[in-house]
C-alpha cells in the first residue's frame, strides 16, 4: 500500500468512527448517513484511490476542476456531486457529470439545469441550497435562497423535465442569528425539510455537516455529510 493510500485509508478509518459514534449516540443505524468526500483542489489520483478504498459519493465546487478530474475517473463506479454556486454558463459542463447538483438556489439557473439536463438525456438530482443566514427574501453569502423561497423553488424543479427534488442542503452559516450554532442551524433544516417532504415525499435527503461539525448535522438527522479535510488533509491555497 503505498503512503497515500495508507494516509487516506486511515483518514477514512477515523470519518467512519466519528459517523459510526454520532449515529449510535442519537439511536440512528449507520446506514443512514451517506459520506461524501469533497475532493476539491486535490488530483484525480486522490479519486482513484478513495475508489478503491470504497468510497462511492465525491463532490466538486469548481467546474474547471471537476470536469477534468470526472473525465479522468468516468470509469469507476462513482456518484460525482457538485456543492458549489454554480453559473448558468457553466450548467451544460456541470450537466455532464454530476449525478446530484446541491446548490440550486434560484428559477434561471433550475431552467438552466432542465434545459442541459433533457439535451443531454440525463436525469439530475437536485437539492435545493438553504441559506440560514439570508432575509426572508435574499440570498446567502455562500448562495442560497432563503428558508421563504423554499416552497416555490421546490415546486419549480419538482415540474421541470429532466430534474428530480431530492431534498435540500445548507453549509453552517458564518452570519446572521445562526452564526457559532450549527446544531440550531441543522435543526432548522430539518424542519424544512419536513415541510418540503409534505408536498413531495421522495424529497428526503438532507446534505449538512462538513469536517468540524459532521456530528452536529447526524444528530439532527440529516443523511448525507459533505467531508474534505479530515479525509484528505489540509487543502493547499488555491492561486
Amino acid at each position: 500500500m503505498t503512503d497515500r493510500k495508507s494516509e487516506l485509508a486511515g483518514n477514512l478509518a477515523k470519518v467512519e468512527e466519528r459517523i459510526a459514534a454520532a449515529c449510535a449516540a442519537t439511536g440512528r443505524p449507520r446506514d443512514e448517513v451517506t459520506l461524501i468526500v469533497v475532493t476539491k483542489t486535490y488530483p484525480a489520483e486522490d479519486v482513484r484511490i478513495l475508489s478503491d478504498l470504497g468510497v462511492r459519493h465525491v463532490a466538486e465546487n469548481r467546474d474547471q476542476d471537476a470536469a477534468p478530474k470526472a473525465a479522468a475517473c468516468s470509469d469507476l463506479p462513482l456518484s460525482w456531486h457538485f456543492v458549489g454556486q454554480l453559473q448558468t454558463n457553466k450548467v451544460r459542463s456541470v450537466v455532464g457529470y454530476a449525478d446530484v447538483v446541491q446548490s440550486v438556489d434560484r428559477p434561471k439557473l433550475v431552467t438552466a439545469l432542465s434545459k442541459e439536463a433533457v439535451r443531454a438525456g440525463r436525469e439530475v438530482g437536485c437539492l435545493l441550497q438553504v441559506a440560514l443566514d439570508a432575509g426572508e427574501s435574499a440570498r446567502g453569502e455562500r448562495g442560497g435562497v432563503s428558508p421563504a423561497g423554499i416552497e416555490e423553488l421546490a415546486d419549480l424543479v419538482a415540474g421541470s423535465e429532466g430534474l428530480r427534488l431530492d431534498g435540500l442542503m445548507t453549509v453552517a452559516p458564518l452570519t446572521g442569528e445562526y452564526a457559532g450554532r450549527q446544531q440550531a442551524a441543522f435543526d432548522r433544516l430539518m424542519d424544512l425539510s419536513t415541510y418540503v417532504r409534505r408536498a413531495h415525499p421522495a424529497a428526503n435527503m438532507v446534505s449538512a455537516g462538513m469536517s468540524a461539525d459532521l456530528e452536529q448535522a447526524v444528530a439532527a438527522g440529516a443523511t448525507h455529510v459533505r467531508v474534505g479535510t479530515a479525509v484528505l488533509g489540509v487543502r493547499p491555497r488555491l492561486g
